[in-house]
């Protein structure tokens, strides 16, 4: 076998992640390589600390990114927080309320499940009365936007119950940060977690993390060590904490770094509510073209998150061959269900760059244009122009 180098097609990432990155960030990777200890790098790491403070809203010392994807960020959480004999209040409303629970349990702790309907968000309720119901429960962890789903959940009161209840919090905002409304500590979250593959444009491989000042004190106060060497914030803050002097802990991987720094500038210019604003409108417009289709939303409109829309299949549509057509005619990528909802739902992704009007309107019209020829239940002819309409309404 002789191997050539890769080059991948060209897509338009519109599924539930990775989105598609914003060309200044590629052109940020393509940048020298410099050590990891080298001045010049601990200086970007320190403004990309604060610049992750805005993005997370949040005036919390620690905030820096685990130099691994966001299902690392969730595992830095659990494994600081979490130790062998505690009990955890885990919120699931679809697939990585599970992955909590999977992570509660390899800590040697007992995970206590609040459990909703899939595309419905957490019942305060429920959460209230279980924690009443164990007081001695140490964290309540939730998924603040199910990507499985579209749904969003009230990260604000949900922490407010933790406090109320003496717990810590431990928030999952992989799919909000960048794109919801999402201020950490006015909210008063304790560990919260991200990714950078969705609103923040970035390449897959690093998660933002925040924690707060009563978190870190649990962390420095634990009864025993923390299950993983890698992600022990008592060493990695050697590297990430405060002051010019860092002790060597791991070799960062320096040119990812340098795309999330220039994604998180690209942030700051455009303004973290313009983000959020931007997110909202192109969410209507698609929803304008997609109920104009006589398609239906999964998640009610009150709990729907703007950047991950699951929408339902009509029936006798196959869903795997939409989406083979699309990819194949279009070069346009959205999602598949999971779990239950696995062959129901499509899931479609509006998230950071590639939030924009063209690619609601190329979305809408190649799907209208794939399902009418596949003589699909659908209006058909009719959803660019909707979405059109409700632009020309938001200018």
């Amino acid at each position: 076998m002789t191997a050539r180098s890769f080059h991948p097609p060209v897509r338009t990432l519109m599924g539930p992640g990775p989105s598609d990155v914003n060309p200044r960030i590629l052109e940020a990777m393509s940048r020298p390589t410099i050590g990891h200890l080298d001045p010049q790098f601990v200086a970007m790491m320190d403004e990309m600390k604060d610049l992750l403070r805005y993005a997370f809203q949040t005036d919390y010392e620690l905030a820096m990114p685990v130099s691994a994807p966001g299902s690392a960020g969730m595992e830095t959480c659990f494994v600081n927080l979490v130790e062998a004999g505690d009990k955890v209040v885990v919120c699931q409303n679809g697939v990585f309320g599970g992955r909590m629970k999977e992570n509660v349990e390899r800590c040697g702790a007992t995970p206590v499940m609040v459990e909703d309907e899939w595309g419905k968000a957490v019942d305060l309720d429920k959460v209230n009365d279980t924690l009443k119901a164990h007081p001695d429960a140490k964290v309540l962890a939730f998924v603040h936007a199910e990507t499985s789903t579209g749904a969003i959940s009230d990260a604000r009161s949900l922490a407010r119950l933790a406090r109320e209840h003496g717990c810590l919090s431990i928030a999952d905002t992989v799919t909000s940060l960048g794109g919801s409304p999402l201020k950490v500590s006015e909210w008063g979250l304790d560990a919260v977690y991200s990714g950078t593959q969705k609103c923040l444009s970035c390449t897959p491989g690093l998660s933002p993390v925040t924690f707060s000042e009563r978190a870190i004190a649990t962390v420095k106060n634990r009864s025993s060590k923390v299950q993983s060497w890698f992600m022990d914030l008592n060493l990695v803050l050697g590297y990430w904490g405060s002051g010019a002097k860092r002790a060597y802990h791991h070799t960062a991987p320096v040119n990812a770094l340098y795309g999330l720094h220039e994604a998180l500038v690209i942030l700051q210019e455009e303004g973290i509510e313009n983000a959020w604003r931007r997110h909202q409108r192109n969410h209507q417009a698609l929803r304008a073209g997609i109920e104009a289709m006589g398609l239906e939303f999964v998640v009610d409109e009150a709990q729907r998150l703007p950047q991950l829309n699951s929408v339902s299949i009509p029936e006798g549509v196959d869903d795997a061959a939409v989406r083979g057509r699309l990819l194949q005619e279009y070069g346009l990528e959205i999602g598949a269900g999971l779990g239950p909802m696995a062959g129901s739902i499509w899931r479609i992704g509006l998230m950071g760059y590639a939030s924009n009007q063209k690619n609601v309107l190329l979305c809408l019209g190649a799907l209208d244009a794939v399902l009418s020829d596949m003589k699909a239940p659908v209006e058909s002819g009719v959803a660019v122009e909707a979405a059109m309409r409700l632009y020309a309404q938001l200018q």
